[in-house]
């Protein structure tokens, strides 16, 4: 360690602990031997390195050292996790980014799945079209069977993400494409219709020009086989739209990207033909390419209410600069991607904490003057980038396929990146620069966020509590009731301007989301990553509105999530018994007596040895749940902590034991184990065994016992009292947020086209 002081560096306490937790060296015991300072030295150092390739000499290189460091520290420009964590590291994988080709054969197949498993090693994701794939159904002449079709592939892609572990840090994340004319396209839009299907996987299909014309006027359009490329049979474009458009409104999957468009800005046209884009869909790429990405933090280019300009394009300048750099310092994990990548040296550079500079302009999300700043810092940005990038290409020459470019124009200035913009996700990296993602809007002024001990924390948007603190109408007491609602939308103790500009994604109506992703577009190479966040009672027309008005306003692709719509399913079942079964009776647990008598299972795991205390009621039915590991502290104990409170619950109030061992059997965590000629899928798995032999044992030793209170449980009532509790919890204002972090147990929010946990920095995406 070099033992640079962090004291000066501003970073939140939640930031420390993410890059703790993700990004900092650790030793052979797991402990963190720098610290975040250290870490952006290593990272300046390293990147700069590659300017000796070019004739610097040690002192100018020490300047572009200090200068990268410089602007990292100050968390003025982060560039993609992957950099951050492997830069000057054994691994040296910079790139977050792949796409990968599948041609219609076995081999093909099979050798681009070893490629992802060696890319998701390294630390990346991977986009694929499944477009070239043969039908289902199709005849295979070389053996003489039968295709299974591009969604059984995928489903063998996902099976093989599942089992690799993305080099200790980030997990694997894919992004699979279909053409919309594909034969297969029915079975593809419907693939994820089961949210706990295909789960390594964002889906998006690719509709064309040609296809949307038709859904306008209600014609049918040709599916191609993409073996023979031959009409291969006929839908109707308006009703494939409409299956679309549902399924996405039912769980937010499929996204859609119009992929004629994505080609009309194909930089390279001679070398080849966009076929995909990466996991979150805002970086288009040829097969075999990689892209480097970074962000510039735009609220630290607003001094005294405006925008410094000057600042801003002394930061472009110096991160083309950087990510140029990153290209030549990359250790790629294939030769090919490495010579694809070189080739082209394309760059996405793009923003985060834009809500935030809103806020500290006095500007509405959902306003005129926010799509005006929108459009003119992007094109800032991009005009600025182009300079950067031409000053390169004088320096060092222009990307190798410059000729075989739309660029090559008599005239034109050579550029040493075939593309410079792209909006991408910044989940993880803005929680290290206490901003907000990417061009959303925030997601709560205030939340509450669970931290050891259960303890509780309320976390208050840090421009707000200044403005509300010089406003005088800052209290604990408010700041707790905003955690609770999310908004100050409607509440009579803040200013009525102050409501206005501080909106959150949930106050905001879907037009703006698609207008602000529209006015950034304009001036990205690229795409822009984005969610349009909807409410749980948006129509399937509202997305039907969304997905024309992208179209209509230059987007490239569209997600959208509508709250609560992947428990949509659940929750119908359970408002069915609702209506069919009698009123709701309070369910309350058994008191516990003081002394109980138990046992206690040791049962080996993927994280160690568990250990279940189960006690015993005076029937000799299971009472409560208690569980302890080893060395297991943090999180895994807490969690299993929470899980004990749980089971005691269920048990003392009468809730069927099988039901229980139902509902934790078979649950799944990356690291099974086997015992006693078992395999033990998660520590959940394992509790449920062990309850499962307690109840053997005891009917065993008393088949004759008395009836527990299992057997006197109204069901009727007790189901109906759950989907009551269901109910209320579906009401609860929880916005965006779409499940539990597997890392920590916290939230995960939906933005950006994925899945984040605020507390830890997990991202689905990697």
């Amino acid at each position: 360690m070099e033992g640079t002081s962090d004291r000066n560096l501003g970073l939140s306490e939640n930031a420390i602990k993410v890059l703790e937790k993700r990004y900092l060296k650790k030793d052979a015991d797991d402990k963190v031997v720098e610290t975040p300072a250290d870490m952006f030295r290593r990272v300046a150092k390293n990147i700069a390195t590659a300017d000796s390739y070019y004739g610097k000499t040690g002192a100018e290189i020490a300047e572009t050292e200090e200068d990268f460091y410089e602007m990292m520290t100050r968390l003025e420009f982060l560039p993609n996790s992957p950099t951050l964590m492997n830069a000057g590291r054994d691994l040296q994988q910079l790139s977050a980014c792949f796409v990968l080709s599948i041609e219609d054969s076995m081999e093909s197949i099979f050798e681009t799945i070893k490629d992802t498993a060696i890319i998701h090693k390294s630390g990346g994701g991977t986009g694929f079209s499944f477009s070239r794939l043969r039908a289902k159904n199709s005849r295979v002449r070389s053996t003489g069977g039968i295709s299974s079709g591009p969604v059984s592939f995928m489903k063998v892609f996902n099976s093989a993400t599942q089992a690799v572990k993305q080099g200790g840090t980030r997990r694997g994340a894919n992004m699979g494409i279909l053409r919309v004319d594909h034969p297969d396209v029915l079975e593809f839009v419907t693939c994820k219709e089961n949210d706990k299907e295909i789960t390594n996987f964002n889906i998006s299909v690719a509709l064309t020009e040609d296809f949307m014309k038709k859904a306008s006027s209600g014609n049918e359009y040709d599916l191609i086989d993409p073996h023979t490329k031959k009409p291969a049979g006929k839908l109707n474009a308006k009703a494939v739209l409409d299956l679309i458009i549902k399924m996405a409104w039912k769980n937010g999957e499929p996204g859609i990207i119009f992929i004629d468009r994505m080609n009309k800005d194909n930089p390279t046209p001679a070398v080849g033909e966009i076929e995909s884009t990466n996991p979150c869909g805002e970086q288009p790429l040829l097969p075999y390419e990689s892209c480097n990405l970074g962000s510039i933090n735009l609220s630290k280019m607003v001094e005294e209410g405006e925008i410094n300009w000057k600042k801003l394009g002394e930061t472009v300048r110096k991160a083309v600069h950087f990510l140029d750099n990153v290209i030549d310092m990359n250790s790629y994990p294939l030769k090919r991607i490495e010579d694809t990548t070189k080739a082209n040296r394309k760059i996405g550079l793009g923003v985060m904490g834009f809500a935030d500079m809103l806020f500290m302009l006095g500007i509405s999300y959902d306003s005129e003057s926010s799509i005006q700043i929108a459009e003119k810092i992007m094109k800032f940005i991009l005009e600025a980038a182009k300079t950067a990038s031409q000053d390169l290409a004088s320096e060092r020459g222009a990307f190798a396929n410059f000729d075989k470019s739309i660029f090559n124009v008599p005239g034109a200035k050579q550029l040493r990146n075939a593309t410079l913009t792209t909006i991408a996700p910044t989940g993880t990296l803005s929680i290290i620069a206490n901003c907000s993602s990417g061009i959303e809007p925030i997601f709560a002024i205030s939340y509450i966020r669970n931290i050891m001990d259960n303890t509780k924390l309320i976390e208050v948007h840090p421009y707000f509590k200044e403005v509300a603190l010089k406003g005088g109408f800052f209290t604990p007491e408010l700041m707790n009731i905003i955690a609770q609602k999310g908004s100050i939308k409607s509440l009579n103790e803040i200013p009525e301007e102050m409501q206005k500009i501080f909106v959150t994604a949930h106050d905001i109506e879907a037009i703006w989301h698609i207008r602000m992703q529209s006015a950034f577009q304009k001036y990205t190479n690229n795409a822009v990553s984005k969610t349009v966040n909807l409410p749980q009672a948006a129509t399937i027309e509202d997305v039907r509105n969304i997905y024309m008005l992208a179209y209509e306003g230059g987007c490239k692709g569209v997600t959208i999530y509508r709250d609560h719509s992947r428990e949509e399913q659940v929750l119908s079942v359970t408002t069915a018994r609702e209506v069919k079964q009698p009123a709701a009776t309070k369910i309350s647990p058994r008191p516990r007596p003081p002394v109980t008598v138990g046992t206690t299972t040791k049962i080996a795991t993927g994280c160690g040895n568990l250990y279940v205390t189960i006690n015993e009621d005076k029937d000799g039915l299971p009472f409560e749940v208690f569980m302890s590991m080893g060395k297991a502290g943090g999180c895994a104990m807490s969690q299993l902590e929470a899980i004990g409170r749980l089971l005691s619950l269920a048990l003392r109030s009468g809730i069927e034991t099988n039901s229980i061992i139902e509902q934790l059997r078979g649950i799944r965590c990356p690291s099974p184990s086997w015992e006693k000629g078992g395999r033990i899928f998660s520590c959940s798995d394992a509790i449920a065994r062990v309850l499962e032999r307690r109840i053997v044992e005891s009917k065993k030793k008393a088949p004759q016992a008395a009836a527990g209170p299992d057997e006197h449980i109204d069901k009727p009532a007790a189901e109906g009292a759950a989907s009551t509790q269901t109910q209320k919890i579906t009401k609860s204002k929880t916005e965006n947020i779409v499940g539990v972090c597997p890392d920590c147990g916290s939230a995960l929010w939906h933005v950006e086209g994925c899945m984040v946990c605020k507390s830890c920095g997990y991202s689905k995406c990697g």
